[in-house]
């Protein structure tokens, strides 16, 4: 009797401790914590967290970089330190914050934006910074899909003539801002019958791409073709034009990146032509590679710690449809590396939600 009722106590104790030590993770959130993309872009990644028994912790930098320093600095020098922390590397603030990481024993895991080259240089071989990898979306090939379907839709012009273009990036310090404007001029370059008119940085602002862009359609009144690196300036726009009296979809043809529920409505309604989404997933899978490191696992063997994925994808009025309905459950505990074989890769992808 005594020998069960001394294993029952230490089972108990057992499972008790494996409650109390559940691997903690800390994700400074570059974003406002009002603005859509980045709240959907948590919402699924803590349900994520939560499948996979993680406890996770959310700081919002309200689009300055002070403010995701400073939140760096509390979670990495006090007293409740955690296991890991996920950052972006937003307007090139991640050096500064795995520098801070140094010999704090956390460890990091970078998404949507990793080290550029040059940060990797100065940075050299830190002994002491526990940098498990980075996560990101293929930022360059959203810009070029975007500009090509926006083209494909037109439809062919005339022997020489042209269609003008204009386009709305987001905060010039950013790498998301910066590779998706690449990939829009790899797609310019296949196609000169287009005149890139004018590209303004619209800082991810509906607010603003509309002041510029009413002044923008006075200035370009031909303009047949609008990219726009995210939804809110994409909106913006939109309402720009009809303010003078065209209508989007009809007059002008116009592009954006994200899902939110406006963006996915206009894609429906035909007032959005092109749009791309995907990278709202990062988070999540993110979670995936963190609950497998904290497992033991080598998440380097099922694909590379520095992982570049094609998330982004073109979205229909089907899919559109399909991403305004109830958010489809994904069992991410399905998606770990954990008993599968060596020659298993992870398969982080858009298409596990649109089934």
């Amino acid at each position: 009797m005594l020998k069960v009722l001394i294993t029952c106590v230490w089972l108990l104790g057992s499972t008790y401790g494996v409650m109390a030590h559940a691997t903690s993770v800390v994700f400074l959130n570059p974003g406002v914590s009002t603005e859509t993309f980045w709240v959907s872009y948590t919402q699924f990644m803590q349900a994520a967290a939560k499948d996979l028994g993680l406890e996770l912790r959310v700081r919002y930098g309200e689009r300055n970089p002070d403010n995701t320093l400073l939140q760096a600095r509390e979670v990495l020098q006090g007293s409740q330190r955690p296991d890991y922390l996920v950052l972006v590397n937003e307007q090139y603030v991640a050096p500064q914050i795995l520098r801070m990481a140094e010999g704090s024993g956390v460890k990091l895991l970078l998404v949507n934006s990793a080290l550029t080259p040059d940060q990797m240089h100065l940075l050299g071989t830190r002994s002491g910074i526990r940098l498990i990898g980075s996560l990101v979306a293929d930022d360059e090939e959203a810009g070029y899909l975007m500009l090509r379907d926006l083209l494909r839709q037109h439809g062919p012009v005339a022997p020489g003539q042209s269609l003008d273009l204009l386009a709305f990036s987001g905060v010039k310090t950013t790498p998301g801002a910066q590779l998706r404007e690449r990939g829009m001029r790899r797609a310019l370059a296949e196609h000169p019958e287009v005149r890139l008119r004018q590209l303004v940085y619209g800082e991810w602002s509906r607010e603003r791409a509309f002041e510029q862009a009413t002044q923008l359609f006075k200035r370009y009144p031909q303009t047949a073709l609008v990219w726009s690196a995210n939804d809110q300036m994409a909106l913006g726009a939109m309402q720009a034009l009809q303010a003078s009296g065209r209508l989007p979809g009809k007059d002008v043809l116009f592009s954006a990146v994200n899902s939110s529920p406006e963006i996915l409505q206009a894609r429906l309604d035909g007032r959005l032509s092109s749009l791309v989404a995907g990278h709202f997933t990062v988070g999540g899978w993110a979670m995936v590679l963190v609950h497998d490191d904290a497992k033991g696992l080598d998440i380097g063997a099922y694909g590379g710690r520095d992982r570049q994925l094609t998330l982004f994808q073109l979205i229909d009025a089907g899919q559109a449809r399909r991403l305004l309905g109830p958010t489809p459950s994904v069992n991410f505990r399905v998606l770990s590396a954990q008993g599968k074989p060596e020659s298993y890769r992870y398969p982080f992808s858009l298409r596990l939600l649109l089934r």
